[in-house]
């Protein structure tokens, strides 16, 4: 008889347990899709970021940024620069050739590529070359910098107006895909100043 109520005390437990297992299920199933989610999108935070990127070795760059938001999306991680973000390129002697500013950026780890927006600023420092757009794409695995919308480039001596450009990222070549327009200017002339 007690062989026979144990046995019977087990299923129940048993039967208990799936039913709260159930139920449970149930409950998260029922729970809104931005509930379920709402833990999964907290980013991790960062203040004061400071990056190297490097390439065989050497140091290639260096993006500093007041503030990084990390989203470790499964399918497609990511980290944003809301609050702005500054890069300095290195030459092969670890000077500094060129420096990228912009008051947004994203960078999609799957792709090695960043997307900028807002006032975005290239400049050769040793050429004195500098690029005003709206939004370029900056990609790491190609080095380079393409935008479709409309770029002003000012020179020692000129500033071109086109819409499309491909350029390295130390912008020491570049190429307008439509060139629109150029102002020629004199060194001591003072310069237009970029549209936004």
């Amino acid at each position: 008889m007690s062989s026979v109520s144990g046995t019977f005390n087990r299923i129940c437990a048993v039967v208990a347990a799936l039913a709260l297992l159930y139920s449970c299920e149930n409950k998260i199933k029922d729970l809104p899709s931005n509930a379920r989610t709402s833990r999964q999108q907290v980013p991790e935070e960062g203040q004061q970021i400071e990056s190297y990127l490097s390439e065989a070795g050497k140091v290639k760059g260096k993006l500093t940024s007041p503030y990084m938001l990390r989203y470790q999306k499964a399918d497609t991680p990511y980290s944003e620069f809301p609050r702005t973000l500054h890069v300095d390129f290195y030459n092969d002697s670890l000077k500094i050739e060129s420096q990228m500013d912009a008051k947004y950026g994203k960078y999609l780890q799957n792709q090695n590529k960043v997307f900028l927006r807002d006032s975005v600023v290239v400049k050769n420092i040793i050429k004195g070359d500098t690029l005003h757009c709206k939004y370029l794409w900056w990609d790491q695995n190609t080095q380079k910098f393409t935008t479709d919308d409309s770029v002003q480039i000012y020179t020692r001596d000129k500033i071109l107006f086109g819409t499309g450009m491909e350029a390295d990222q130390n912008f020491r070549w570049y190429t307008i895909k439509h060139l629109t327009g150029s102002v020629l200017t004199s060194e001591n002339a003072m310069p237009l100043a970029p549209s936004k």
